[in-house]
């Protein structure tokens, strides 16, 4: 599609020079945090002989997808916060809709994972080191992979279809197909159909599988002991936490037309940049093994240093 426009204006969060400063220190504090906290998860996983299971190798590409997924949108976030200017290339704006797409829908799919690995865990625990084997593990890893790539590659075939003549100036911080719909000189209603259908569906359909799957596994814990019905709840209730945090906010930006909300550029900060921080706070401070894990991997780290 041939386009006048080839470069692109960001908002951000604010135009206010002051609250940009006070978005500054703030997005780069949690957006390090976002980053040391995944990366603390990914080494312990890795270095860990306790956290073998199949659990934590889903908990593993979790953190792989949000450290990446947070690099999608908040260093040009942090680094416009500073410009007066915030100008992104039209070759730039597509590459940041393929990340953010490809790296959001991979934490979809591991949330799938590991809600399945729960529910197999759970209700099918005789079976579970067959069903849940290293080779099964790693091919629905790889599905996920290729299901995000899927994903991602047709967003940004509906992205190139758009037409731009202008104005060029996207209100959000970072390069989303509902607000370069807003932008498109173009009849968008097709585009916008597939948008929803796309990626509104790929989250409500998620977000109902997942709440069905819990509801299976809370169901089933009734026949259980009490102290393995509690430490099921306690290992659910972290994984369910998630996926509220996550679905509910993706639900609201991308399961309606091409309408542009004041509120939507906070909204998308929980599902960007919120998700990703809490996620190894949520995995780490409810789940005794990790705890576990981690104290073993600072003390060895702190022995080798005296």
């Amino acid at each position: 599609m041939n386009n006048s426009v080839t470069k692109f204006i960001l908002l951000g969060l604010t135009q206010d020079g002051d609250k940009q400063k006070v978005i500054f220190a703030i997005f780069l504090v949690l957006y390090l945090m976002t980053l040391l906290g995944n990366f603390v998860i990914l080494v312990t996983i890795k270095t860990s002989q306790t956290l073998g299971s199949p659990m934590y190798f889903f908990l593993f590409y979790l953190s792989f997808a949000d450290a990446c997924f947070s690099s999608s949108t908040a260093p040009r976030l942090i680094v416009d916060s500073l410009s007066q200017k915030k100008i992104i290339s039209y070759e730039e704006c597509m590459t940041q809709v393929f990340a953010a797409h490809f790296f959001g829908c991979m934490e979809v799919f591991v949330l799938i994972l590991m809600a399945f690995d729960r529910y197999v865990a759970i209700c099918k625990p005789l079976r579970y080191t067959t069903i849940m084997s290293q080779r099964v593990c790693g091919m629905l890893v790889s599905l996920a992979w290729v299901g995000s790539c899927i994903h991602s590659s047709a967003q940004i075939a509906l992205a190139l279809q758009l037409s731009f003549c202008g104005p060029n100036v996207i209100d959000h911080y970072f390069c989303d197909l509902q607000p370069l719909l807003k932008l498109a000189c173009m009849d968008t209603y097709v585009i916008n159909l597939l948008v929803v259908s796309n990626s509104g569906a790929i989250c409500m359909v998620s977000f109902i599988t997942l709440l069905i799957s819990y509801a299976v596994i809370l169901y089933s814990l009734r026949s259980h002991s009490r102290e393995g019905r509690q430490k099921a709840l306690s290992t659910c209730a972290s994984h369910f936490t998630v996926v509220v945090i996550f679905f509910v906010p993706c639900i609201f930006i991308y399961m309606r037309p091409a309408t542009i909300f004041s509120v939507d550029k906070i909204v998308a900060v929980f599902y960007t940049i919120g998700t990703p921080l809490l996620n190894p706070l949520i995995y780490t401070l409810r789940n005794s093994e990790v705890k576990s894990a981690l104290k073993k991997l600072l003390c060895g780290i702190t022995s080798v240093d005296t």
